[in-house]
């Protein structure tokens, strides 16, 4: 049998896992319009459950564990598991989705992204880090089908996956509760009338889609083994496969992922042979994915279907920036005596939180005044960061042209992630840059051809004849460096708030709140959203390049996927709509100071990504306008009732208010 036949065939197992998930995606969306990035994460820790009963017979919960007397066999063991998984999904929908049904399509990919985060580190939490490959389920060897051998175990997962797409089709096509659950889909109101809970249907999608999900990869991973980090984003190539049947088409996705699925393991063969250029070697099938995207994207982004909803839904506010002096000069001043005061890791910290909160103010920017939701800002980062060292150590650029350099590479960049922006927006947007950041992380940082893994050096930055290196012999983190990294955030930082409180962050806010009004009132939309993209990412790679000098020597570990996530998670738990809310972000952010103090005085490290997980989800439902804007809601509210004239005061006389432009209504997929 040809080489290339063979590895069709045996990447059939990671297609079937693709195809079930995407199915999964596609009932979901169908069922509440949410694009469910926790998809993979959710059904990984059923998979989990199955090989912890199966090796100790020992039911493995979020909080505590249940002995069941030893090791259990398989169809006990699944079926366990499916009883979990449909909790699981049921409890997914009740507590982070049922309350944002009405929510814009930010707060529901944030929820979505805190579940994804809060999911893979309870795996990590509570089963471990190590891959694991459980005992074999379904029979293995090979066969032969119409004179061609095949893997059988490959074969039986892609009839598995076929048997579960057809299932689902019949579920939605003949069903009661099935075909009121698509016409939920085009009418709520109208299903409301009809006597039917969205609610209900919609719990039953998800604790179907969560437990089918889980037994899949639990019948998969004894030929692809088990690991958190992959099945989190297994959710990429499940997203593109589902946006080719445009979030629709439950037979395209199936038959597209078992392909997709197949072409990658054909690709993998194709990288062991000699003329095989070296620099594609690594990652390259990371990279399938996101280009499928793309290309779902571009051809059927304006025509993906919109679920129906009851009536409008407000963005999270937005506050213009005001320059007051005192406030700066005493946010300044304490940043200075921080630095001051601290040494060694807690010096660290705090410089990582100044450089943060720049990252943080590429998401305020990008997202809370555009509207745009990009998940590749740490990517971006990356590219400045990488590009530094080649600048410095190659090239021998001076400090600060070789910053300014490195910015403008990640700004270019971010031009071209912007793109699709013209054409997409909304949760659909969320799934370009995710994949861009996966395919980033795979395809060039991990790449020793591109980042070679002993290389990417930093030469240390001076200026002046002052040496602003971050670390010597005795220190650390040097109070220079830390001074530098404080007053290049200060300065981007005020410009960035001079240009937002003036007509570009108008501007801005009038494309976030109707595309389509600000179109009609003589705005550009197409070019305003390239130059949000652009100004976003010359931040994040102002960011990157600082954390490269901060470093000395550049790692993929500085700027994975989940860090990235992360990231959104605390620029939104902070205050996506504010600069205030980019500096606390900053200051709870990974590897910022509070981490350290977790990490130092507490030894809660391990917990952050699963608090940040939590809070996230919690935020988006509770308070959208993140900790920064319920701060400033209550001082409001205070100084308005200190205000508050006495009884039988005449009433103050003074202008009416303005309507608060950064307040909008989010459009509906088909642009109204």
């Amino acid at each position: 049998m040809s080489p290339y036949l063979h590895f069709v065939i045996l990447g059939l197992a990671a297609g079937s896992v693709y195809a079930v998930l995407a199915s999964g995606l596609i009932s979901v969306y169908r069922a509440t319009g949410v694009l469910n990035f926790a998809q993979g994460a959710m059904t990984a820790w059923v998979a989990y459950v199955f090989a912890e009963l199966r090796v100790a017979g020992v039911l493995v919960l979020p909080v505590g564990k249940i002995d069941l007397g030893g090791p259990m066999e398989v169809l006990p063991a699944l079926a366990i598991c499916a009883v979990v998984g449909l909790l699981l999904g049921m409890l997914a929908y009740v507590l982070a989705f049922r309350p944002l049904r009405r929510a814009p399509a930010l707060a529901q990919v944030i929820s979505s992204i805190g579940l994804m985060l809060a999911m893979q580190a309870l795996v990590l939490l509570r089963f471990g880090t190590d891959v694991i490959t459980p005992a074999q389920i379904l029979p293995s060897g090979s066969t032969t089908v119409l004179g061609i051998g095949a893997d059988v175990t490959a074969l039986y997962l892609t009839a598995i996956a076929v048997a579960i797409t057809l299932a689902t089709w019949a579920y939605f096509r003949f069903t009661r509760l099935g075909v009121a659950t698509r016409a939920g889909a085009q009418d709520e109101r109208a299903l409301r009338l009809m006597g039917h809970s969205p609610d209900r249907l919609a719990g039953i999608v998800w604790a179907a889609t969560t437990a089918l999900g889980g037994l899949t990869i639990t019948l998969a991973a004894p030929s692809i083994g088990l690991n958190p980090v992959v099945y989190m984003y297994a959710v990429v190539p499940a997203l593109a496969v589902a946006l080719l049947g445009r979030l629709n088409s439950l037979g395209v996705a199936c038959v597209a992922g078992l392909a997709l699925g197949s072409f990658q393991s054909v690709v993998t063969l194709l990288t062991t042979k000699p003329w095989w250029p070296d620099w594609a070697v690594t990652g390259l099938q990371e990279a399938v994915p996101f280009l499928v995207i793309i290309f779902a994207l571009f051809l059927f982004g304006d025509r993906m279907p919109a679920r129906g909803s009851l009536g409008e839904v407000e963005l999270p506010k937005v506050t213009l920036p005001k320059l007051r002096p005192l406030p700066v000069a005493a946010t300044l001043a304490a940043a200075v005596v921080a630095i001051l005061l601290t040494t060694g890791n807690y010096r660290f910290g705090i410089v990582t939180s100044i450089i943060l909160v720049l990252l943080c103010l590429s998401y305020v920017l990008l997202t809370g005044y555009l509207g745009q939701i990009s998940l590749a800002q740490l990517a971006l980062a990356g590219t400045a960061g990488f590009a530094l060292s080649k600048l410095t150590t190659e090239w021998h650029l001076p400090f600060p042209l070789s910053l300014l350099a490195a910015a403008t590479v990640a700004m270019l960049f971010g031009v071209a992630v912007g793109l699709p922006a013209v054409r997409i927006r909304g949760s659909q947007l969320a799934v370009v840059t995710l994949a861009l950041a996966v395919t980033a992380e795979a395809f060039v940082f991990n790449n020793p051809q591109l980042t070679p893994l002993s290389g990417n050096q930093i030469a240390s930055p001076s200026f002046l004849g002052l040496d602003l290196s971050v670390r010597d012999a005795t220190e650390v983190t040097r109070v220079g460096f830390c001074l530098m990294a404080l007053l290049v955030v200060a300065v981007i930082g005020l410009l960035t708030a001079q240009l937002l409180r003036g007509v570009t962050g108008r501007v801005f806010l009038a494309v976030r709140s109707n595309e389509r009004a600000a179109a009609s009132v003589g705005i550009d939309v197409a070019r305003t959203k390239l130059v949000g993209f652009a100004l976003a990412s010359f931040i994040a790679g102002v960011a990157g390049a600082l954390i490269g000098y901060s470093r000395g020597q550049l790692s993929a570990d500085s700027f994975t996927a989940i860090g990235g996530l992360s990231l959104l998670a605390i620029a939104y738990l902070g205050g996506i709509g504010s600069l205030s809310g980019a500096i606390l972000a900053g200051i709870i952010g990974p590897l910022g100071i509070a981490y350290v103090l977790l990490t130092q005085s507490l030894g809660l490290g391990q917990y952050y990504n699963l608090v940040a997980g939590l809070s996230l989800i919690v935020t988006a439902i509770f308070n959208p306008i993140g900790m920064a804007g319920a701060t400033r809601t209550m001082v409001d509210r205070a100084a308005g009732y200190l205000r508050r004239p006495s009884p039988g005061a005449p009433p103050a006389v003074g202008k009416m208010p303005l309507l608060d432009p950064s307040i909008g209504r989010e459009e509906s997929a088909d642009g109204h």
